[in-house]
């Protein structure tokens, strides 16, 4: 499975639309980013596409609305996140606003869920 890379300038379309909220983490994740509140994700950029977590309603109204793409790999997509139109994401032709309200919708739906606990960190076998 080939991992596509963001380029500098995807981050930084990624990082703009992401909210500017206090309980917001921006984190690598596989040469790409995630924007996380409360340790879920609800946002993240996979090479050039960005995704978002919604409430189902979102979800359909988005889904049924416009020309939307699988999330993640192609061979395994991330199940629940919706990839936003590539349309959207073209740099310089892009719709900000839109990528903007969409990823704040997002940010809203995880942000009620419940935190996500931290994984438990395995011990080091002796003698490593």
């Amino acid at each position: 499975m080939e991992m596509p890379k963001a380029s500098d300038a995807d981050k930084e379309r990624f990082r703009a639309a992401v909210p500017d909220h206090p309980d917001v983490v921006v984190k690598p994740m596989f040469g790409n980013l995630g924007a996380f509140v409360n340790g879920n994700m609800f946002a993240g950029l996979f090479g050039p596409v960005i995704g978002v977590k919604l409430a189902e309603a979102d979800r359909v109204e988005l889904e049924s609305t416009e020309r939307t793409v699988p999330f993640g790999p192609a061979e395994r997509p991330m199940a629940g996140y919706s990839g936003l139109p590539e349309v959207w994401n073209a740099e310089g032709d892009g719709d900000d606003a839109r990528v903007r309200a969409w990823v704040g919708k997002a940010f809203d739906h995880v942000a009620t869920l419940p935190p996500k606990e931290p994984k438990a960190r395995k011990p080091k076998a002796a003698g490593k």
